[in-house]
């Protein structure tokens, strides 16, 4: 699935529920379906630093695209990191670094979320674009 065809997909789910709570719901609710880490990816060397909840965040690359892995010890931002995961893996390094998360404002989603649930958001996001800036080489 494309990026673009992922934005949409999101979109017309998002866009079905009626209020931001109903929103925020629906991304937790991805996050508690989602698969745990294995014990032995939660260590400090997957650790993302400068979040207040802890944060574990798994990049790897393959066959030329970049794929995510995620979890987090509070229930809202393991779903915000899950969702950026899925939306973000298994595309290439130009791709990802061509299209910011800013969907997510679209719907409603950053404005209600606490400054620190924010700033795991942009945390997640900045190791997502790091690992593919690099994989082009910048």
């Amino acid at each position: 699935m494309t990026i673009a065809e992922k934005q949409e997909y999101l979109a017309k789910a998002l866009r079905a529920l009626p209020t931001a709570q109903d929103r925020l719901a629906y991304i937790v609710g991805r996050g508690r379906a989602a698969a745990p880490l294995e014990e032995g990816m939660k260590t400090d060397a997957f650790r993302l630093q400068g979040c207040l909840a802890k944060v574990w965040f798994v990049p790897a690359f393959a066959d030329g695209r970049c794929f995510f892995r995620a979890d987090s010890d509070s229930a809202i931002v393991k779903g915000i990191t899950v969702l950026l995961c899925e939306f973000y893996s298994g595309q290439t390094p130009s791709e990802i670094t061509e299209t910011k998360p800013e969907f997510l404002e679209k719907f409603g989603i950053t404005q209600h979320l606490t400054p620190n649930r924010r700033n795991s958001l942009v945390k997640v996001w900045s190791g997502i674009e790091g690992f593919a800036r690099a994989r082009l080489g910048g």
